[in-house]
């Protein structure tokens, strides 16, 4: 039975639309209904971790530090981390063209020309080239009137062949061979975008923690600073005493001896803070020193916000660009199980030629010069063993994909859970130190009016400005590892990559403002 052209294209319409291998099923984030980290017991706490969902794009600017907020919205642009990552992206895009590309027809024009002596000794022989002509009994075998054929071709000279023309092939993507890999394609390209994402949220928090880290060390060189001067007073107090009988030399030594050790410290901290203002202009792709007047001027550290809304860990797969990136690998992995199952599966192909062929060239443009030819290819695998053992390594492939997606959720959850404990934990251990660093002070003055009363010798006091200092210099450390663990809840929950994409969820921190709701802690999972 004889199919008719329009029923045999309806056969191969319906058979386009068949997609061999697995369909993707975007996968479900195993997370706790809440989180599982407790306030900690004893101590105050002045910002305070809650589950309302976050409603700031940009998390830095709850620091209320304009200068932050500039440097992280220009980084957007100059960042040269973000600049490779959108030109992969570009890439990735081109390539996604090139394998859409697949699915159209391939037309080329040819045009030739070529001087052409056939030879009797070849293939003409057949039809009797050499040796006079084909016998009545060798015409007959070949189907070939007698009379059709000159008796001999030696004869036959040299002629010029003219040709123009297109062909075009057409391989018909009977199961979704193309579309399989037109699918890994595009998941591939949301997963540099992702990437791209992930980069953002990395350059956004170094440079909020080198910016904080670089106030904290400012404040520790005027810290330093005044030390110095207290001590060089108190130096050249002892130095007078000393001239005039009251003390030994022995205290102006040890007074000398602790101007030099307090001296001696800030060399490092100048180098660290010239070295964290040349990090902050290569993150914006400017030379050393670029930012040397803009932030050499010292400024107080950013203040932390009262309330960090961090959602709940439900939220974390919409928001984490890494957890999104491991989704549309998976999804990739899948689509690349239908591209190897589809080479088991037969090929059509659709194909043809339409030209004008002459032997002299001013014929070549006579519609009776034309010559064409045209038809299908079907091409059916048997037995092929790579393509098995294709399908078998992308069937693997996902399974790591899958693995990697569910590791991938974990290891963002401890992020979580890890910075939400360390920034509590944290804020308990400075009030101490804050405390230390009063009664050190109130010890330091005690030791200088015992001193000067001669109560007591001039090593207490050496003793109190030591405690002193160090206690100054740990609530300033620890001011710091707060900022930057607050840094760290922002980027373990993958805020401000959706910059440009406001409407997209993501993690900041609320508004600093009193509500009764916010006050509430992160519950502790049952």
């Amino acid at each position: 039975m004889r199919l008719s052209f329009a029923t045999s294209l309806l056969v191969l319409t319906g058979l386009s639309a068949c997609t061999v291998g697995p369909d993707y099923k975007p996968p479900v984030a195993e997370t706790p209904a809440a989180w599982v980290t407790k306030p900690p017991k004893e101590g105050k706490l002045d910002s305070q971790v809650t589950t309302e969902s976050p409603d700031a794009v940009a998390w830095w600017d709850s620091f209320n530090d304009p200068e932050l907020s500039s440097l992280i919205k220009r980084a957007h642009d100059a960042n040269p981390d973000l600049q490779q990552a959108a030109l992969r992206i570009e890439e990735a895009r081109a390539q996604l063209k090139s394998v859409d590309a697949k699915n159209l027809p391939t037309v080329n024009e040819d045009s030739s020309y070529a001087r052409t002596r056939l030879s009797p000794n070849g293939a003409l022989d057949v039809f009797g080239g050499g040796a006079g002509g084909l016998t009545a009994q060798q015409a007959a075998a070949l189907g070939i009137p007698a009379n059709a054929l000159p008796g001999s071709f030696n004869n036959i000279p040299p002629f010029d062949l003219f040709q123009t023309g297109f062909d075009a092939s057409w391989e018909i993507d009977l199961f979704g061979h193309v579309r399989r890999q037109v699918e890994s394609a595009e998941a591939q390209e949301l997963g540099l975008e992702e990437a791209r994402h992930d980069a953002m949220v990395s350059v956004y928090a170094e440079i909020a923690r080198d910016y904080i880290t670089l106030r904290g060390v400012q404040r520790l060189i005027a810290i330093t600073n005044d030390n110095l001067k207290a001590q060089q007073d108190a130096y050249n107090l002892t130095h007078a005493q000393a001239q005039g009988g009251e003390t030994s030399n022995l205290d102006v030594e040890s007074a000398s001896a602790e101007v030099a050790t307090t001296a001696a410290q800030l060399p490092a901290l100048e180098d660290q803070e010239a070295r964290l203002i040349n990090g902050l202009s290569q993150l914006l792709l400017l030379d050393p020193g670029a930012l040397e007047g803009e932030l050499a001027p010292v400024k107080a550290q950013p203040a932390n916000p009262k309330f960090v809304a961090i959602g709940l860990p439900s939220d974390l797969a919409k928001r984490r660009p890494d957890i999104r990136r491991a989704e549309t690998a998976l999804h990739a992995a899948t689509a690349n199980i239908g591209v190897a199952t589809a080479e088991l599966y037969p090929k059509l192909t659709l194909s043809g030629s339409l030209g004008l062929q002459a032997l002299r060239f001013g014929k070549l443009s006579d519609w009776g010069s034309k010559f064409y030819n045209f038809g299908p290819a079907l091409s059916i695998p048997v037995f092929n063993g790579v393509t098995y053992a294709n399908i078998e390594v992308q069937e693997v492939r996902q399974k790591e994909a899958a693995l990697n997606y569910k590791t991938t959720v974990l290891g963002a959850l401890h992020d979580v859970e890890n910075s939400v404990s360390s920034y509590g934990a944290e804020q308990v251990r400075q009030h101490a130190l804050q405390k230390a660093a009063e009664a050190n002070e109130h010890s330091l003055s005690l030791a200088r009016q015992r001193y000067q009363a001669g109560l007591s010798s001039f090593l207490d006091v050496l003793d109190a400005e030591r405690r002193l200092y160090a206690s100054q210099t740990d609530v300033v450390r620890s001011s710091v590892t707060i900022g930057t663990n607050l840094i760290q809840i922002y980027k373990a929950l993958g805020g401000g990559w959706n910059l440009e994409n406001p409407a997209e969820p993501m993690a900041a921190a609320s508004a600093d403002k009193p509500k009764a709701e916010q006050v509430a802690a992160a519950a502790p999972a049952k």
